[in-house]
Parts: C-alpha cells; structure tokens; sequence
C-alpha cells in the first residue's frame, strides 16, 4: 500500500496522527539530545568542580559557570550564590534548586503520556468511520456480489488508522519509558552529587569560620 493509499484509507482521523507523530518526533530529538549531554559531560565536570572547590573555591565557580547548560551545574550555582549562608541555609537553597530543576528533567513528559492514550483511540474512531462508510453502503441483497466484497476491502483498509495509531503509541510509549528510566537515574545522581557538595560546603565554611575568628 502506498503513501498516498495509506492516507486515503485511514480517512480523517490520519491527519492528527501524522501530527502527532512528527510533534512526537521532534521532542524525541530534543530528548534524546538533552540526556546524551547530560552523560557524555556532566559527570567529569562536577567530579572535577568538586575537586577545585575544595582547594579554589571562586575559581571552581567561575569556571562552573561556563557549564550552565547541565541540570547540575544550575543546582549547584544555585545554592551557591548565596553568600555566606550557614550550612543549614546552603542545604535548603540545594533543595529549592533540585526541586526547580525537576521540571526541565520531566519536560514532556505529559505529551508523551498523552499521545500514547490518544493515538489509539484516534486509530479507533477512524477504523469506526470507515466501517460505517463501507457499512452503510451494504443492503441486503448485496451479499456474494461484488459490492460485497468492495466492502468487505473497505473494512480492511478502515483497520489501518487503528494500526497506524497503535504505532505511534507504541514508539512513543518506547521512548517516554526510555526517557522516565533516564531520569530516576539523574535523581539519584543528583542526590548523590548533592550530598557531596554539602559536605565540600561544610569545610569550606569551617574554615572561613575559623579565619574570621583569627
């Protein structure tokens, strides 16, 4: 069946398929970019800021603030920014900003959920449109003719919406899990990093404590 075939079977309801998919492609793309940066530069780069902050803490900042573009790095600046603040006021600013930060991990999360309630039943509808078009045509002395079997075609080609959005679903479906797996890691990862700057942040405090009381 060719394309143009398969559009003209599926009827209306092809159209907000076709939308659907390339609206679901394209966040797929931006998806799958965001996470692919988020493994390939964020790990090396807190590692190695945790590492100059505890020796050259303004300029592991500075430096950090070159990296804007990574989920942690935001958190970290975040708390950060506050000046002098205790121990106890760094960790309630590192959990404004994880807390914050947690929409652009889910971003897109809805539409995906969405789209997989809602392809197929937009593939139901139109295999239900195409059977009552094929249907209503049919009389009673019409079966064994050829006007049945014409029929009988036209019900076949009225499933191909219902295939085409159990497709849709399905791929997207794939990728939402894909993408809802990716970030549970990044949580515990940020826990994990979270954790780490408190206690980096705690000896730094100390010690300007301790120059101040000089």
């Amino acid at each position: 069946m060719g394309i143009a075939k398969l559009f003209t079977s599926g009827g209306v309801v092809i159209w907000p398929l076709l939308a659907a998919s390339i609206l679901v492609v394209t966040l797929i793309l931006e998806r799958s970019w965001f996470w692919w940066q988020i493994s390939q530069h964020q790990e090396r780069i807190v590692n190695a800021f945790l590492v100059d902050y505890a020796q050259h803490p303004k300029a592991a900042i500075q430096e950090l603030k070159q990296k804007q573009s990574l989920p942690m790095v935001r958190i970290f600046l975040a708390a950060l920014s506050l000046e002098r603040a205790t121990p106890d006021e760094f960790q309630l600013a590192l959990e404004s900003a994880v807390q914050a930060e947690i929409p652009m991990l889910k971003r897109f999360s809805t539409i995906f959920e969405t789209v997989v309630g809602l392809a197929p039943l937009l593939g139901l509808l139109g295999t239900i449109l195409g059977l009552i078009q094929s249907l209503s045509s049919l009389q009673i002395g019409d079966v064994g003719t050829a006007r049945a079997s014409g029929v009988t075609a036209g019900i076949g080609e009225a499933l191909v919406s219902t295939a085409i959005g159990l497709v849709v679903a399905m791929v997207t479906l794939l990728f939402a899990n894909l993408f809802q797996g990716l970030y549970r890691r990044q949580r515990a990862a940020i826990a994990d990093y979270g954790g780490r700057i408190e206690i980096a942040y705690r000896r730094y405090y100390r010690q300007f404590i301790h120059r101040q009381g000089r």
